[in-house]
């Protein structure tokens, strides 16, 4: 259509969504969240630096550049640029950005903005890289065809032209992402309130299971039908116990966990309900054929029904490719 879309956080009419949300903070996040809906295939986070560095490469001058990622769960790095005096952002926000990119499968690159030709540079070392890895096939057992010679020829000469890449740090989609209404479930929605329940509710949900009013513990927030809320898996002995910096860490943002491994509580994924907090208030806890009896009518005999649950996934435990050495977190 000849059309370039512009998509800023800034908008000067309607931010009260986009505070609620609280992810919907800074533009890296809204451009991860975008990138996402339409399905993009990379994902340009430009910033006042080349790249991420395993410590602060102006205070340390062995500092070493962390060039591709394969988990952002395992990442260290150093995130001790804050933003500029313009934006809200830094580059804790960027990691954010691209865990949230590439769990939707878009390659995500941090790059210097101060020399934005080099996303072409780098676009093609990266097509460069994998007809490179294109298998050679041979016409005959232990020889080349003359088409697979070319390939090969022609891949390492593109490959030759792009060796001197722009520094840059590229953080590799994930293998099975999550797409479209998942995603929106728990990324493109405002939480109106929280959903505590049980282990064995948790179990269910992993099996493809909706959520029963007796598998929930607690309530928490004011919010109406079909308004999403976080799931958090809690021990019924203490359903209000203090977030754990393991729940924080592994909350939607930060992945989650298989349920033999819950560290209790910790918040499991989003949900649609359809009931409001006060009635689920009433029927929590109790079986579903119980719901009409306590409040005269029942919309369903789930408070959420599978398809408008969405989990988070559990983080695979792989490893940044360059050095992810103990970081220097400075704190703002």
């Amino acid at each position: 259509m000849g059309v370039i879309p512009i998509v800023n956080e800034n908008d000067t009419l309607a931010v009260s969504e986009i505070r609620q949300l609280e992810k919907f903070g800074d533009n890296d996040t809204l451009s991860a969240i975008t990138a996402a809906m339409v399905h993009a295939d990379y994902l340009f986070l430009m910033t006042d630096v080349d790249c991420l560095y395993d410590k602060n490469p102006r205070t340390n001058p062995d500092a070493q550049a962390i060039e591709v990622v394969e988990d952002v769960g395992s990442l260290e790095a150093d995130v001790s640029s804050a933003g500029s005096a313009l934006g809200t952002g830094g580059m804790s926000t960027k990691i954010v950005a691209a865990r949230l990119a590439t769990s939707a499968g878009v390659t995500t690159v941090i790059t210097r903005s101060s020399t934005p030709g080099n996303i072409v540079s780098i676009v093609n070392h990266v097509q460069a890289e994998k007809q490179a890895q294109i298998p050679a096939t041979p016409s005959l057992p232990g020889t080349p065809s003359e088409e697979a010679t070319l390939v090969n020829s022609v891949s390492s000469l593109h490959l030759d032209d792009v060796t001197k890449t722009p520094l840059h740090t590229r953080f590799l989609p994930d293998p099975l992402p999550i797409r479209d209404r998942s995603f929106w479930l728990l990324h493109g929605l405002a939480a109106h309130g929280t959903l505590y329940i049980d282990v064995g509710a948790h179990r269910a949900l992993t099996n493809k299971a909706g959520l029963l009013p007796a598998g929930i513990v607690d309530v928490e927030g004011h919010f109406a039908q079909q308004e999403a809320v976080q799931l958090v898996v809690v021990d019924r002995t203490n359903p209000r116990g203090h977030w754990s910096s393991a729940a924080l860490e592994n909350s939607v943002e930060g992945g989650g966990v298989p349920v033999n491994t819950v560290s209790l509580p910790m918040e499991i994924g989003r949900a649609l309900v359809n009931y409001s907090a006060a009635e689920i208030t009433r029927i929590k806890g109790l079986k579903s054929t119980e719901i009409e009896g306590v409040l005269g009518y029942a919309d369903s005999g789930y408070v959420a029904v599978r398809e408008n649950v969405s989990l988070t996934k559990r983080e695979k435990g792989s490893r940044p490719v360059t050095p992810g050495l103990t970081s220097e977190r400075v704190e703002p």
